[in-house]
């Protein structure tokens, strides 16, 4: 059965895991999400199959074995805390995760034809970037990004937006393979809200058709544990509901010759990057900073 766009917490659970997206559950060819949910001293093994993974912690710390490597990952307390070092694991093998004191954990994939080694990567290495000014600026943190870290498909980062802000936006799209201007891209945003004083967050997330057959057509209220899916269409804004942080993962995979990231922009709402120079970037950001190697 076919996810439908809008995939709440709980929704596509599976055995082990909290969220489990393959490429047949979302009706595409390439990428993949599922969500790792350990309680403590306890481990879980699972084949890579036909897919390259990176095994990255929301929470919590755990040891990755892989062929006859085994990397021991810090992790953080949450998402909102830190950046995370992470394990990339290929395509062909047996890999486990082990946790002592429990967590969850993200296993971002995608479909691929090269086998590449096993390795990790310091927290310390992943570029911090901010984007965008005043009410929509965001950060970046570009784990995995086309360029940044080496993969045969898997193009993946995570976004955080301060509350009351717009990101995503201007909205952008990635459903066309126009060499040197757009890349197709298959895309999963994965969701957490803070909370303020006990009271859960939540953040909304548009996607709009974006014409010739292409025609997801979402606005969802989401919340921590929330994912939508992105076949086609211009997507964004994201936003953060003032008081409640807001944290995607995105995870992107497509068919192109190039692993690349390449989008084209609304036509209505690109006029608001020639702003951006002139508004300061938000006080708040960053969050965090990666930390020294």
């Amino acid at each position: 059965m076919t996810l439908d766009p809008y995939v709440p917490a709980g929704s596509a659970a599976r055995g082990p895991y909290l969220m489990d997206i393959s490429p047949q559950r979302a009706g595409w060819e390439h990428s993949s999400l599922r969500v790792l949910g350990l309680a403590p001293a306890t481990e879980h093994t699972f084949a890579t199959g036909d897919s390259e993974w990176i095994v990255l912690p929301l929470s919590g710390a755990c040891t990755v074995t892989c062929d006859d490597a085994e990397f021991d990952i810090q992790g953080r307390k949450d998402v909102f805390s830190g950046v995370s070092d992470f394990a990339y694991v290929p395509r062909d093998a047996a890999v486990t995760v082990r946790t002592e004191a429990g967590g969850r954990f993200a296993l971002t994939g995608a479909r691929c034809e090269r086998r590449l080694p096993a390795r990790y990567r310091p927290a310390s290495s992943v570029p911090v970037e901010l984007r965008g000014s005043g009410s929509c600026s965001r950060q970046v943190n570009n784990f995995a990004a086309a360029g940044v870290f080496e993969a045969d498909r898997l193009i993946a980062v995570e976004v955080l937006t301060p509350g009351g802000n717009w990101s995503s936006y201007p909205a952008h799209k990635h459903d066309e393979h126009r060499p040197g201007e757009e890349s197709r891209l298959e895309e999963i945003y994965y969701f957490e809200t803070a909370a303020h004083n006990g009271s859960p967050g939540l953040g909304y997330q548009r996607v709009s058709p974006s014409g010739r057959g292409r025609n997801t057509d979402v606005l969802a209220e989401v919340r921590s544990g929330d994912a939508v899916l992105i076949p086609d269409g211009w997507h964004g804004p994201s936003m953060a509901s003032p008081g409640h942080d807001l944290y995607y993962l995105n995870v992107m995979a497509g068919p192109g010759p190039e692993r690349s990231w390449l989008i084209c922009d609304h036509p209505d709402q690109t006029w608001i990057r020639g702003t951006w120079p002139d508004t300061p970037v938000d006080p708040r950001l960053p969050f965090y900073e990666a930390p020294e190697a």
